[in-house]
């Protein structure tokens, strides 16, 4: 498929962001972001979502309420991803906690 972000992958590409990134907070995600070249995507899930499996599923997940949403970006920034924990992690919330926090701060087209 086409590809419409890149991964964040380096340790200090994600350090920036938490340092200076902005905060959002919405019901299942807390959301970094800041101004980049382009769209890049970086999550962040940690051993007590689970286990690797459980993460894994998380992981993907996110990528994938992350791909539906990118293409109504209006601009390029730099996201980090980090799921509240739940019961359950689903596609649905994550994907209208993404929404709904990106047009709160008017980052939707």
């Amino acid at each position: 498929g086409c590809v419409l972000y890149t991964r964040l992958k380096k340790n200090n590409d994600f350090k920036k962001l938490f340092t200076r990134g902005k905060k959002l907070f919405s019901p299942a995600l807390i959301i970094l972001y800041m101004p980049a070249k382009e769209l890049t995507l970086g999550l962040c899930v940690s051993k007590k979502h689970g286990k690797s499996v459980q993460r894994n599923r998380i992981k993907r997940l996110l990528r994938e309420a992350f791909r539906r949403t990118a293409p109504d970006c209006t601009r390029p920034l730099a996201f980090v991803l980090i799921p509240r924990q739940a019961e359950e992690y689903s596609l649905a919330a994550f994907e209208k906690s993404l929404r709904c926090a990106l047009r709160r701060e008017g980052l939707l087209a």
